[in-house]
């Protein structure tokens, strides 16, 4: 979809009654206000008002009205809603009331850090590995921590008893335009991956905040819950959001080192916003999330590696983020810290080619480590160069403010 016209005749055509205006605060969260179609022409052409001041990470103002313009290119059907007098959804553009873009809203953030990647003849693409646990709701629908199933890794039905929520998972995405490349049952009990396929940073983000309500919704449906936090059960593996990161520049030339490079000079300065929330660094060290800054080809006892691609491509795969993380904000500092990587031309240490888990320890008393727990994260956020130069002010307020809560 390109403009009004085009979104007004698709509503007709489709029977749609209710569209749902979409944006996101400071963490991620969806937030949305639904109009009925005969208010398109004014949310195209003014926007839809809302209260900034409410919304967190966008700060209180006196003059707190902010709009909503819709970007038709997001323009999708809601699967699970009825067909008879169906439901969109299309993600928006915040805006001032003069119409400028908000500098506060994450996505409009990622686009500006696209933007400069491309003057820079860059182009960095993103696929997420999503983890999430199911579990049971009791008699009165109330979450609980029991796991729908006691099954391990890419176990098969009957033992799997995900199998059926994340078939309707991906044919829910399939009708929104997302194109799910595997799922499969995880290590942990009740424990499931959604993979889908490559994309550009927007999209991808886009794609990920989709996938994530999607799988919110249909567990719902079929009496779960689904939980994305980043260590549900103390016991049990956590849930990581492994981001495959492959970068192409304009000149032909393999600009993937030094980007990791970049990522790694900086990624203690930006794991609060990797993982965002106190359970996080619990699940730092233990069955297969990282805790070391290292790289290696294939080992995922690392916090970077590099993928075995029988096709010859190069990516890499980071693994220390988790799926609460807001991935606008996450995809923008990534891209910013690799950025600086390819123009200083940073190369990165030499590979750690052990199992971290078990390596001896005066192997790697030298290396560093990824923040111990949120206070420490918080810290190294606060007094960071590179996160002040990207991350407003009120924006890592608010991440400091729920850290201290």
């Amino acid at each position: 979809m390109e403009d009004f016209e085009e979104v007004k005749n698709y509503a007709q055509e489709e029977n749609v009654k209710f569209l749902k205006l979409v944006y996101f605060d400071a963490f991620g969260n969806q937030k949305c206000v639904s109009i009925m179609p005969e208010e398109l022409d004014r949310a195209f052409r003014y926007g839809i008002s809302f209260d900034a001041g409410a919304v967190a990470g966008f700060g209180s103002m006196v003059k707190s009205d902010l709009f909503l313009k819709p970007d038709p290119d997001t323009l999708s059907i809601v699967p699970w809603r009825p067909l008879d007098g169906r439901v969109a959804r299309m993600f928006c553009n915040v805006c001032t009331p003069d119409g400028t873009p908000f500098e506060r809203d994450t996505r409009y953030l990622l686009r500006q850090a696209v933007r400069e990647a491309k003057k820079e003849g860059i182009s960095v693409r993103f696929g997420p590995e999503m983890e999430f646990y199911v579990f049971r709701q009791d008699e009165n629908g109330r979450p609980t921590y029991e796991p729908i199933d006691d099954a391990g890794y890419m176990a098969a039905d009957p033992d799997d008893k995900g199998e059926n929520i994340r078939r309707d998972i991906c044919f829910a995405l399939l009708d929104m335009g997302i194109t799910p490349e595997a799922s499969h049952h995880e290590s942990g009990p009740g424990q499931n991956e959604i993979d889908f396929r490559y994309g550009d940073a927007l999209t991808t983000a886009d794609n990920t905040t989709t996938l994530k309500w999607a799988v919110r919704n249909l567990a719902n449906t079929n009496g779960y819950w689904a939980d994305f936090s980043p260590k549900p059960l103390r016991d049990a593996p956590g849930s990581g959001m492994h981001l495959n990161i492959s970068v192409v520049s304009k000149d032909g030339t393999d600009k993937n080192g030094a980007f990791m490079a970049g990522i790694m000079r900086y990624i203690k300065d930006i794991t609060l916003f990797l993982n965002p929330v106190k359970s996080s660094y619990e699940r730092f060290g233990h069955q297969e999330a990282p805790l070391f800054i290292s790289w290696s080809e294939q080992n995922r006892s690392q916090l970077i590696r590099i993928p075995a691609d029988p096709s010859g491509k190069v990516r890499i795969e980071l693994r220390s983020p988790d799926p609460m993380a807001n991935p606008y904000l996450a995809f923008m500092l990534l891209i910013y810290a690799g950025l600086e990587g390819v123009r200083k031309n940073y190369s990165p240490d030499l590979p750690m080619n052990i199992n971290l888990y078990h390596a001896d320890p005066e192997m790697t008393r030298k290396l560093e480590k990824l923040p111990t727990d949120i206070g420490e994260a918080v810290r190294y956020a606060r007094h960071s160069e590179f996160v002040a130069q990207h991350v407003p002010a009120q924006c890592l307020q608010a991440y400091v403010d729920r850290a201290n809560g």
